[in-house]
């Protein structure tokens, strides 16, 4: 089961709004396939292990009716961009299935463990159940609380500040520190900024320093005050505007007016991004923004990087309490991940 989890997360920023799935075959203590789930729409993790198994043997079908498949997540029973794979297991006569987790998505949701049981399949459940729900935490946070998973970033200096009181662009952390965030922004589905921040950085909030693809842009622009020459808007990915004027679609640039932006602004945007499977935000500022996910506790991990430099005055960097999950160095920076309670 550990193999399927290490299989699993090669499918980090692939997926989505799939969850990552890892399976694999075993033999007389053997592996002989296994698998991953790579691409959104395409092969699950039990197609590829199976297909694995297939190319390498040529008794395979044999070998199928000896063997156990173990994957980390239930295997599905609809048809959605793929065929059910409980199906596929049932076809190939693998008499023993051991999964790591239920599948909270209603479709499948013990669905896919029921069918492989009625075929007379033996399966066992609950095999490194907690690492397997935390690889999909994001997939689970959006199918079981309807909005995508929250992470904040941000750096501040080594005196608490977020960033100088006139709006000018000061850089806070190194390199290494700039490169990491760029990696983080490819391994989730959006990036959310105020419209503070798009005016004094200018920001092009993709991956150039990193790997993947650069994920969805998310603005809150409540007047649409900001100009439509900034990077931002440069139509290079699908850029989603939240505003109080205007619903409309302006090439990859789409305008979404809220009904009320003077409450509950966090909730409305998250439950929209949920209609449009956006299953993970990464959000990156300003300091108003991210205190309103903050004080309406609509967040799951802050990951907040500590500078060298100092800045004596400026807005102050946002508070925050919560569980410490790791304290480490990132070049000359020092970053704090914590986890909602």
């Amino acid at each position: 089961m550990q193999r399927c989890l290490d299989l699993a997360a090669l499918g980090m920023g692939k997926v989505s709004p799939n969850p990552m799935v890892g399976a694999v075959i075993v033999h007389d203590g053997k592996i002989i396939g296994e698998g991953y789930h790579q691409q959104y729409g395409q092969a699950h993790a039990e197609v590829n292990a199976i297909n694995d198994a297939l190319a390498k043997f040529d008794n395979a079908g044999e070998l199928f009716k000896k063997s156990t498949i173990y994957v980390s997540l239930e295997p599905c029973a609809h048809y959605g961009k793929t065929p059910p794979c409980a199906d596929l297991i049932i076809k190939h006569h693998i008499p023993k299935v051991v999964v790591g987790c239920r599948d909270p998505f209603d479709q499948v949701d013990g669905k896919g463990i029921e069918k492989l049981k009625d075929a007379g399949i033996e399966v066992l459940v609950g095999v490194l159940e907690d690492e397997c729900k935390w690889l999909n935490r994001r997939f689970f946070t959006r199918v079981q609380q309807h909005r995508p998973y929250i992470i904040l970033k941000w750096a501040q200096t080594a005196d608490g500040f977020f960033a100088p009181d006139d709006n000018k662009q000061h850089w806070i952390t190194g390199l290494e520190s700039r490169k990491l965030v760029h990696q983080w922004r490819g391994e989730e589905d959006a990036i959310l900024v105020g419209k503070n921040t798009v005016l004094a950085d200018n920001p092009q909030l993709n991956v150039r320093y990193g790997d993947g693809r650069s994920p969805k842009r998310i603005v809150i622009d409540r007047r649409l005050e900001l100009k439509n020459n900034l990077h931002v808007f440069d139509q290079s990915v699908e850029t989603l505007i939240f505003n109080e004027i205007k619903t409309a679609i302006d090439g990859k640039n789409k305008y979404i007016a809220l009904e009320d932006f003077d409450r509950y602004v966090p909730q409305y945007i998250l439950y929209q991004l949920y209609l449009q499977d956006i299953q993970s935000v990464i959000i990156e500022g300003g300091a108003y923004t991210l205190n309103s996910f903050i004080e309406a506790g609509l967040w799951d991990e802050a990951r907040i990087f500590t500078g060298e430099t100092t800045l004596t005055t400026g807005i102050k960097a946002p508070k925050i309490n919560g569980i410490i999950a790791e304290e480490i160095p990132s070049g000359k920076d020092h970053l704090l991940i914590l986890y909602n309670k």
